[in-house]
């Protein structure tokens, strides 16, 4: 098995041990960047749902505020957000290069995006068991837990898939910065030595975790779909 590997990749030998290093730092960054992601973006989805106009708790301020600055975020090019949230990087995790040093850009870069996914999949909730549960006397954070997240797990579940599949893009655009993970090594080896098995490699490494991402976002969205 592993002739054939080194025959198809014959970089893969001399550098199979970083590579297979990359692979975990990548994995990583994906798992805990888009664990915090996904709290907070639907903690902010919420509360754009349920302050905007006609909502439950109508606040023209609150949404006014977090809407302008989601949008603000999201227009950043993310290569250009990296280097922005460096000196704040280097203040809550000690460093602004590295893996640990991507985990706030990356944060930044998916809470605005995965923040809109959530705010479209309540969106999709039927009014009328709103109505329904108001009428029996449901409070605003009831309203919140039984009806507005309960009802949208399928879609959150969808926007939840998509959004790990983009950060898995944004994981391999960090490595342009020295980020680590596949991004870093596709382009340290890759692109500066010309080592074009080693970029095919990162993409088929990368091509398979959106693939596995997807197949357990069906599940889980064929699961909970009624």
């Amino acid at each position: 098995m592993l002739d054939l590997i080194y025959q198809i990749f014959p970089h893969m030998e001399k550098f199979g041990n970083e590579f297979v290093a990359s692979i975990f730092q990548t994995f990583w960054m994906v798992i805990l960047s888009g664990v915090i992601s996904f709290f907070i973006g639907t903690f902010f989805g919420v509360v754009l749902t349920v302050t905007k106009k006609d909502g439950i708790m109508q606040n023209k301020i609150v949404y006014t505020l977090i809407d302008k600055a989601i949008n603000v975020i999201r227009s950043i090019p993310f290569i250009i957000l990296i280097i922005m949230v460096i000196p704040l990087s280097r203040i809550i995790v000690g460093t602004g290069i590295g893996v640990s040093g991507a985990i706030i850009p990356l944060i930044f870069g998916t809470v605005p995006f995965f923040a809109r996914q959530i705010e479209t999949a309540i969106a999709e909730v039927d009014k009328g068991l709103i109505e329904a549960a108001q009428s029996m006397g449901s409070s605003p954070i009831e309203l919140i837990f039984r009806v507005y997240l309960k009802e949208s797990i399928p879609s959150i579940a969808r926007v939840t898939m998509v959004t790990a599949v983009n950060l898995v893009g944004l994981t391999a655009m960090a490595g342009a910065v020295g980020a680590g993970g596949l991004g870093d090594f596709a382009i340290r080896y890759g692109h500066q030595r010309a080592m074009t098995d080693m970029t095919y490699a990162c993409v088929l490494v990368i091509l398979l975790m959106v693939s596995i991402i997807q197949m357990i976002g069906n599940i889980i969205i064929r699961k909970t779909t009624h």
